[in-house]
């Protein structure tokens, strides 16, 4: 019995594993369409979400299935009810990224620097999101803590952004618009760190049972 379910448990592993790389694909592959102005392949993004959507259905029912048929003990059930929580932020990740795609649709001109944060932005979420996923799956929570102090790093690229972009409306106030569009952008990356830092945290409570806030 404790063998089919330890082989359940690898296989949740291998599925976070799997809805992080998803996670990672949506992000990268919406920004990199940014910066490189490439519209033509973000018809892809939503196609992401839509298996990000389905993963998350499938390692629900793995979840229910391990709660309902296996009686896990403490340390497992708080790693099945971890992973149920973790599988809402990253199922939020990839309707970010899909808000992103629309944007970019829209975004005419956009200074190199913005960019350049930009593209600095979607490296370090999914730095997180990769730490984060890979924290639960080797139950670390060292790593776990540095995802969740990497999220200041994130914030600082979203304030730079957020000063260029208000500067460049000073400057030319007829291009409003798309800076509010890249604003928005920069705003959903930011929140996209979030999700990530809230994933690290059920490590903690997966691990150690408390919620990394309540320490």
């Amino acid at each position: 019995m404790r063998t089919k379910y330890n082989e359940q448990l690898t296989l949740l592993n291998n599925e976070m594993k799997n809805l992080g790389i998803l996670c990672e694909n949506a992000i990268s592959g919406v920004v990199g369409a940014l910066v490189k102005k490439d519209n033509e392949h973000l018809d892809e993004i939503h196609e992401i979400e839509a298996k990000i959507d389905q993963k998350e259905r499938d390692i629900e029912a793995l979840c229910m299935k391990l709660l309902l048929k296996q009686q896990p003990v403490a340390s497992d059930l708080r790693m099945v009810s971890s992973a149920l929580k973790m599988i809402s932020d990253m199922e939020r990740i990839g309707d970010q990224a899909a808000d992103i795609a629309e944007l970019v649709r829209y975004v005419e001109n956009c200074d190199d620097k913005i960019l350049d944060h930009i593209g600095d932005m979607s490296v370090a979420t999914i730095k997180m999101v990769t730490d984060s996923v890979s924290s639960f799956i080797k139950q670390d929570i060292n790593m776990a803590q540095s995802v969740i102090d990497y999220d200041d790093v994130v914030d600082d690229l979203f304030d730079e952004v957020k000063n260029e972009l208000v500067k460049k409306i000073v400057d030319d106030k007829t291009d409003g618009e798309s800076c509010l569009d890249m604003l928005m952008i920069a705003k959903y990356l930011e929140r996209i760190g979030d999700h990530a830092t809230n994933i690290a945290e059920w490590v903690f409570y997966s691990v150690m049972g408390f919620h990394k806030h309540e320490d």
